[in-house]
């Protein structure tokens, strides 16, 4: 089946558009000095995020996650004339290369990078956002997803992409591992929470480690 998965992988990539060459850039720097550069969104998703962004024409993005800054990028190149993205990540670890890349590419300064809790970080902006993008701690996923509706910061119509919502399979799996682990059962709780909420419908998209695409209603 791996076999399969992969050749269909490639064959997506041969028939889907061609990836920027500032995101092929940023891929390689990210696995040379990353040590989880599977954590990045990559091609076929980062085509994803910007036609989502291009359809949607949203004023304001949030992206929850910032990692290297590969989905930034992907949706900032699909923003229109003053429409602006917020990206926020508590790991500064990885140094300067969100940063450098957001300035190297031509969407920097529809770019504002932040340091710090998103749940900290997100209330202080005063923004109302149309399309947030989750790819923070998978523990915290609930708390985000609170957080956005509490502190005004969506509204009706609003659209929240959550990712890694199958974690690589594991949210189907129930061995004793999986029940103990806090990411998967973050993921699991996640998952049900929203499905749960009258607020919102939602769709599983299962691309990649799966994507929720949830509208506010």
């Amino acid at each position: 089946m791996k076999l399969v998965e992969r050749a269909l992988e490639n064959y997506i990539k041969q028939n889907s558009s061609d990836e920027d060459t500032i995101l092929k850039e940023l891929d390689r720097e990210t696995n040379i000095y990353s040590l989880q550069p599977r954590m990045l969104s990559g091609h076929i998703q980062g085509l994803i995020l910007k036609m989502i962004v291009a359809m949607a024409k949203p004023k304001n993005i949030l992206e929850i996650g910032t990692f290297t800054g590969y989905s930034a990028i992907a949706m900032a190149s699909a923003l229109e004339e003053g429409a602006t993205l917020h990206t926020i990540d508590i790991n500064d670890e990885i140094g300067d290369i969100p940063k450098r890349f957001f300035e190297k590419s031509e969407y920097g300064d529809k770019i504002i990078q932040h340091i710090g809790s998103a749940l900290d970080v997100t209330p202080t902006l005063n923004e109302v956002f149309d399309i947030v993008f989750i790819d923070g701690d998978k523990r915290e996923y609930i708390e985000y997803y609170d957080m956005l509706f509490n502190c005004g910061a969506i509204k009706k119509g609003s659209i929240l992409l959550a990712d890694n919502v199958l974690w690589d399979g594991k949210v189907i799996d129930e061995s004793p591992k999986n029940l103990k682990d806090t990411y998967t059962q973050g993921i699991i709780k996640f998952n049900k929470y929203v499905k749960d909420d009258p607020r919102v419908e939602v769709v599983i998209m299962p691309f990649r480690d799966g994507m929720s695409i949830i509208r506010v209603l």
